[in-house]
């Protein structure tokens, strides 16, 4: 699951009176139609052309962040296999066949003939000879990076609705999420004395962080905080001593292959001098939702906006 994490760190839209009115009924249901048709996608998140179906029917999906918004757009019943964490996500994705993200099986792949198979640079990187095959086959590979910006999550998740016809419900999930960061940043612009924090996506002995560039760094701005590592860029490894200096205010964390990451914390040897700790503000943040870059963010934004500002967001709902 560590594993999982930090990979993961360096993923959904009568009656009729008379012959007049059937006539109108007809003109009304054509002009609906016209305006929800929209062109399937030509390239992938990757600039890769693609050709995709006009009805998938078939499809894997071998990232856990794709896997949650085709779930959103309701379109699992077309799901035919996906990777091993999507199956631990959602209890009706069980049942499907489970591929290892990191070292696919062409072979087995092929055989389920899926028209689309979902993937990201990781999957790539990781069984290049894999997906030459695949293609040779005449399946059609999907490449979504993995986004760094609020930005780029919002067009991954559009572009995954767009890419199974599904546009209208693709809008939806957007303006959802977009109405959720901007209740928060609402708030968080109002904040005078922002607080600094240090976020953990891994424990001592390997401390893992980020700077910025990425789009934690920018949910912690969004609430009004200031991430300790912000003048650094990227996903990095952070030593004890870096950690100790830095003093954060906050301490989050996401860790979730330890039973109480934050009771770790604060019980660690020489972090007395640490202001989070000595103030006991130190905080588990929901790992899936503060990992996987899809719409879902939003549930860890809230997340962090309650814990590092309890009085400030004491009104903002939760999921």
């Amino acid at each position: 699951m560590k594993k999982f994490t930090l990979t993961m760190m360096t993923l959904g839209l009568v009656a009729t009176l008379g012959l007049a009115g059937c006539g109108k009924q007809e003109k009304k249901a054509t002009t609906s139609s016209e305006k929800t048709e929209v062109t399937l996608p030509t390239k992938d998140r990757s600039g890769k052309e693609i050709t995709l179906p006009k009805e998938a029917t078939k499809i894997i999906s071998l990232v856990p962040s794709t896997t949650e918004v085709i779930e959103d757009l309701g379109k699992t019943d077309q799901l035919i296999a996906v990777d091993t964490q999507s199956s631990t996500m959602m209890t009706d994705l069980k049942k499907l066949p489970q591929m290892d993200m990191m070292a696919v099986d062409a072979e087995k792949l092929i055989a389920l003939k899926p028209q689309i198979v979902y993937v990201n640079d990781i999957n790539l990187a990781s069984s290049e000879s894999v997906w030459k095959q695949v293609e040779d086959a005449g399946i059609t590979v999907v490449n979504i990076p993995t986004s760094t910006s609020i930005k780029a999550i919002k067009e991954d998740v559009q572009f995954i609705a767009d890419s199974l016809s599904e546009h209208e419900k693709g809008q939806k999930l957007i303006k959802t999420m977009e109405q959720e960061i901007d209740e928060v940043a609402k708030i968080g612009k109002t904040i005078k004395k922002p607080k600094t924090v240090l976020f953990e996506v891994a424990a001592l002995p390997d401390i893992y962080s980020f700077g910025n560039g990425t789009f934690l760094n920018e949910m912690i701005e969004t609430i009004g905080a200031k991430n300790v590592l912000a003048n650094e860029k990227g996903w990095l490894p952070v030593t004890e001593e870096a950690a100790i200096a830095a003093k954060p205010e906050v301490i989050l964390t996401n860790v979730n292959y330890m039973k109480d990451p934050a009771k770790e914390i604060l019980a660690r040897k020489n972090w007395e001098s640490v202001p989070a700790v000595q103030n006991k503000e130190v905080f588990e943040i929901d790992n899936m939702s503060s990992s996987l870059p899809n719409n879902h963010i939003t549930k860890a934004l809230k997340q962090m906006a309650k814990a590092v500002y309890p009085e400030e967001y004491k009104d903002l709902k939760d999921e």
